[in-house]
């Protein structure tokens, strides 16, 4: 009994020994493995947190960099505008699309001066007599046709060019957007998305785009070639795409995305546009029959009484009367049209 007890003894202080053996090696490891892993953990942790401090300063950098980029455009932006409000003649032969010489427009315009006043000494119009002041002088009436023949009929018929011009551009604007959106996406550099717009759009925007591709492929710098087609085309839509490529330029950022945004936004204002023009459509109606409705009396009085409606072209008192009458309808014109003309 005693040497079974002795041995049993023996087997549980080697069962002990063991068990601390393997507990002391286990633990040591578990112990080991947790430094490890508070060591990994703080390394990472460290290196999580260096790396989103350095996006918060790359974020910070890019934000202020935006910034001051938006301030130099607006800049720019201001001098463009005064630039484009103090147009001379080039400027508008140009944004016509017109490729005349300067001389050349002004001959034209004194060939039209001369026409003017060669109809008025024709047409044998001895003039008007208004409050005693006596305008029957032929020659003072030939006088004021050819400079309205000279200066306000080739400006009148050139502002008429480029306004049908720019309507174009503006309603093909949003299309050329979306090419250049699909080429970057693709991969296709910006300068080959600018050529596949040259070639494939339609007037005015090909010329426009073309003359743009070349500068840029003559060296001639983003920010220069976007001030010559914004000289061109003095329009809000040039001027942000001219925004959005010169932030991207010097920013960096999705030139895709934010090209894909400024589309939409065109497009929303383009709508905005029709609809304000379908809304005021029946207010530019009514100013135009109320505009007409006294040249439409006075044609009928004239075909049923001629020599009553004479009386205002023959006497004194009428010109006075006539007169005041063109002096109120040009009020009541201008009226008129700034309450339903909407500049957007």
């Amino acid at each position: 009994m005693s040497s079974n007890l002795v041995i049993i003894l023996v087997a549980l202080l080697a069962f002990a020994a063991i068990a601390g053996i393997g507990f002391s090696l286990t633990g040591g490891q578990d112990d080991a493995a947790r430094k490890r892993a508070r060591a990994m953990g703080s390394g990472r942790s460290t290196v999580v947190s260096k790396a989103a401090g350095k996006a918060l300063d790359d974020t910070a950098k890019r934000r202020a960099k935006t910034q001051e980029m938006l301030e130099s455009l607006r800049k720019q932006d201001k001098e463009r505008r005064k630039v484009s409000a103090a147009q001379d003649i080039g400027s508008k032969l140009t944004q016509a699309g017109l490729e005349l010489p300067i001389p050349m427009f002004w001959v034209i315009s004194v060939i039209s001066g001369v026409v003017c006043a060669g109809v008025v000494w024709m047409s044998g119009a001895d003039g008007l007599v208004i409050s005693g002041i006596s305008l029957k002088s032929r020659p003072i009436l030939c006088g004021a046709a050819f400079f309205a023949g000279t200066i306000g009929l080739p400006q009148f018929v050139l502002n008429t060019m480029i306004k049908g011009r720019h309507k174009k551009m503006v309603n093909q604007f949003a299309d050329a957007l979306d090419i250049i959106v699909r080429g970057v996406k693709t991969g296709l550099p910006l300068n080959e998305c600018i050529r596949i717009i040259a070639k494939e759009s339609p007037e005015p925007l090909r010329k426009e785009f073309l003359t743009f591709a070349d500068n840029l492929s003559m060296g001639a710098g983003l920010d220069r070639a976007l001030s010559q087609l914004y000289k061109r085309m003095p329009l809000q839509e040039v001027n942000f795409f001219s925004i959005v490529l010169m932030i991207q330029a010097k920013a960096g950022g999705n030139l895709s995305e934010a090209l894909g945004n400024l589309s939409a936004v065109i497009r929303s204002r383009k709508m905005m546009r029709e609809k304000v023009n379908a809304l005021s459509s029946e207010a530019k109606a009514s100013s135009f029959i109320i505009g007409s409705l006294p040249f439409a009396v006075g044609f009928m009085v004239f075909l049923t009484t001629p020599d009553y409606i004479m009386e205002l072209f023959l006497t004194e008192t009428g010109h006075v009367i006539l007169a005041m009458a063109a002096a109120m309808m040009g009020m009541g014109i201008t009226v008129m049209r700034n309450m339903i003309n909407f500049d957007m």
